[in-house]
């Protein structure tokens, strides 16, 4: 299209609007923090020291860095909205795209947002946004200005960066006393959260020891959602790794059963929101976990795969075909590649599902060997059951004892029929369904829907022939017999006797 003759007119944004609409992006205070540190990881920081300082209303977070540091200039250009083209071309070691990163995730948790910087052999440079200055001025204006008692932050290095956050207005109330004990406690629940999602987030470079992150002055160590508990390693990778069409690679993991695991292991693999809300995939872009513990739409979440969690690791090229959004928190898998993921996870997941019902035992048929379940689970006529496997050799032992020991022999069978109900395996048949095309839906069987109904007759006869000889009146009889599970649903058979 030639422009040459088109008229034009500038349509520059509301300095005041448009900042408050920064503000709405939907950060909260975890992804806010992740956002600082890739800066500081993308300058090749080897520490990385993240502070919170109460005083109530004034309270303040600081993250600092000993990375490369920047000079007045990049300064002011990384303090610039939309300071890179997210189409631009990155190094593989990039964790932005945007270029709005710092200012978004800042703004959305503060009023003041100051950045003091040096590069080695330089001085220190800083400059400040005051969203309170811009909707007084409805200028896109920095100011030269540092909250008190940090003009000296950066004396002791060679090289760094530190991001000031004050006028916390999202994170607590601007009038909050300092000597409220609920307030406090709370803003120190939130940043312990921070700590939590930074663990888990970046235990790929903290593994690696790519960097230290240092919170109130303590390291923080590594949460890796696929092995949480590193002295006992007991997690299974039912399947091999492969790679995604398009490009990436996916890994599924299935983490131990309860039972087979100390308190402090399983505790440990909970992680921030507990073992059903973490399961799914964990998408990462190079090292950096963008999303963890989401189906991507293709499942939802349920209690008997809350042991399965899958390893997607993608290129940062890939980033507009995953639509990764700027908060690092949300991605898409392409159609081009959906089912071949939706393929793999079935997979893993069905692992999951016998892992979760066989407490930790993935049963398998040995070789020349056939596996002999006590109950059996049957579909007919689209409907679904279990029934007792009568030719178990448990049972057929329990026949021949009741040629001797018929009172034992029916005690033992009731006793086994008690403890091996398959009530895992119940639910999860009953709550799978609920995923399936309603049109193509199993229902449960209902109770002796099919079963012959001359063998309910004789045992309906037989006990109310054994209540006539003890002494009953027929009605008696037959009223007893209707307070009796499972004859309480036969009551026209009990009315012909």
């Amino acid at each position: 299209m030639n422009y040459d003759h088109i008229e034009t007119q500038k349509a520059i944004p509301d300095a005041s609007s448009m900042i408050e609409t920064f503000r709405a992006i939907g950060y909260n205070l975890e992804t806010a923090v992740a956002d600082i540190v890739d800066n500081a990881i993308s300058a090749e920081a080897k520490n990385i020291y993240i502070e919170r300082i109460w005083h109530g209303g004034k309270s303040i977070i600081t993250l600092k860095d000993d990375g490369h540091g920047m000079n007045g200039e990049e300064l002011i250009n990384a303090m610039r909205p939309g300071a890179q083209n997210p189409l631009a071309e990155r190094a593989e070691t990039d964790l932005g795209r945007f270029g709005l990163g710092l200012k978004t995730a800042s703004f959305s948790q503060c009023r003041k947002l100051s950045v003091m910087s040096k590069k080695k052999n330089s001085d220190s440079v800083y400059w400040s946004w005051d969203l309170d200055y811009v909707a007084l001025s409805n200028e896109w204006n920095l100011i030269k200005w540092l909250p008190e008692g940090y003009l000296n932050a950066l004396d002791n290095h060679e090289s760094g960066t530190i991001v000031i956050w004050t006028d916390l207005d999202r994170v607590l109330p601007l009038s909050t006393s300092e000597n409220d004990d609920n307030a406090k406690r709370k803003f120190s629940n939130s940043l312990e959260r921070v700590r939590q999602h930074i663990a888990m987030t970046f235990h790929r470079f903290i593994e690696d020891k790519t960097v230290k992150i240092y919170w109130c002055g303590n390291v923080i160590e590594p949460w890796n959602p696929f092995f949480p508990c590193p002295e006992e390693n007991l997690t299974d990778t039912p399947a091999p790794q492969e790679n995604i069409s398009g490009g990436g690679t996916i890994k599924g993991f299935v983490l131990p059963h309860k039972s087979r695991v100390s308190e402090k292991a399983y505790k440990a693999g909970e992680g921030i929101n507990g073992y059903p809300a973490q399961q799914g995939f964990y998408v990462y872009r190079g090292k950096r976990l963008l999303l963890a513990g989401d189906w991507l739409g293709i499942f939802r979440k349920e209690e008997h795969y809350k042991l399965v969690r899958i390893q997607i690791d993608l290129p940062n090229t890939l980033d507009t075909n995953w639509q990764i959004d700027i908060k690092k928190s949300k991605a898409t898998p392409p159609t081009t590649c959906r089912d071949q993921i939706e393929q793999y996870a079935k997979k893993i997941r069905s692992v999951g599902e016998a892992v979760f019902r066989h407490r930790g035992k993935i049963l398998k048929h040995r070789a020349g060997q056939d596996f002999q379940p006590l109950w059996l689970d049957k579909t007919k006529g689209g409907k679904w059951s279990f029934v007792v496997n009568r030719d178990h050799l448990l049972i057929k032992n329990i026949k021949e004892m009741a040629k001797t020991e018929p009172i034992q022999a029916i005690d033992t069978l009731l006793r086994f029929i008690e403890e091996s109900i398959p009530t895992k395996a119940i639910y999860v048949k009953e709550t799978h369904e609920e995923t399936k095309d309603a049109d193509k839906q199993e229902i449960q069987k209902e109770p002796f829907s099919d079963i012959d109904i001359n063998l309910i007759r004789q045992m309906l006869l037989q006990m109310f022939n054994n209540q006539i000889n003890a002494g009953k009146a027929p009605e008696q009889a037959k009223a007893l017999l209707k307070t009796i599970e499972p004859f309480n649903n036969f009551e026209d058979l009990i009315e012909e006797l």
